[in-house]
């Protein structure tokens, strides 16, 4: 799943892809790359952020959106508001990617209505008070328990459990050692019932690992946790950089086919 931001100011990359004409070209970009998914999002999620109305949301999203739909891409709108995921499924997204697990008033409603499929996240408190003093007593657990609800709360809302896929969330609402503490126990939360969806791309723990800011060892440290992911569970990586990523997991597709049968 390839990331583009038609945002001022998202963490990574906000301003550089504002423009919906901008937006385009990357997203085209990424998809020749490999995406399978483009992601496309009209509001920061990073920590601190300020929320956007629905008009400057949409304003922003559907030419992008309706553009890419019509190139015969599949879409994902990253919203948590009910009126821009009706716009965004009506233009041709066929993914909500929503980082409130459609906890917002009349999210849960709009996404049964829809017959959409969705990408339930976790996060700990929202996007301007998530990274003030998360805490656990057990950050996998909690956060399969969790999942597990929101499967449970969508499935008795009238969406089919088939059309559900679930995230940790990493970054919202965690620090770096529950950041670190979740990538162990993926595994586990590839046991929730759903297809597990892993956003690492360029966080902040990513660059703490690195041990580096320079962007070039932050894009692969990147693409090696998402090669993890996807040992660990992962049916979806979401990612910036998709051509380094698709080169590491294409090594890792060949090394199999040449790893001796026991």
């Amino acid at each position: 799943m390839g990331i583009v931001n038609v945002t001022p100011d998202s963490f990574s990359d906000g301003g550089r892809y504002f423009g919906s004409g901008d937006a385009l070209i990357h997203a085209r970009k990424l998809v020749k790359q490999g995406a399978g998914v483009i992601d496309i999002g009209g509001e920061s999620t990073r920590p601190g952020a300020v929320p956007v109305s629905v008009d400057q949301e949409l304003d922003r999203v559907l030419p992008v959106v309706e553009a890419l739909a019509a190139d015969g891409v599949l879409v994902s709108i990253d919203t948590s508001k009910p009126q821009v995921m009706q716009e965004a499924v009506q233009a041709g997204a066929c993914l909500i990617n929503d980082v409130f697990a459609l906890r917002q008033p009349g999210a849960l409603e709009m996404a049964a209505s829809l017959q959409a499929n969705v990408i339930l996240m976790h996060m700990q408190g929202t996007p301007r008070t998530m990274q003030d003093q998360p805490s656990y007593k057990d950050v996998v657990m909690e956060i399969r328990n969790f999942l597990t609800q929101r499967i449970e709360a969508c499935h008795a809302a009238g969406l089919d459990r088939s059309r559900l896929l679930v995230d940790p969330g990493f970054g919202f609402g965690k620090t770096r050692e529950h950041n670190c503490t979740l990538l162990g126990g993926l595994g586990q939360l590839a046991e929730c019932g759903a297809p597990l969806v892993v956003g690492i791309s360029r966080k902040s723990f990513v660059r703490a690992l690195a041990r580096s800011c320079e962007p070039e060892d932050v894009k692969e440290v990147s693409a090696l946790l998402a090669l993890l992911a996807v040992e660990r569970g992962a049916a979806i990586v979401r990612v910036h950089d998709v051509g380094l990523t698709k080169r590491f997991l294409d090594i890792r597709h060949d090394l199999k086919l040449f790893s001796p049968v026991h």
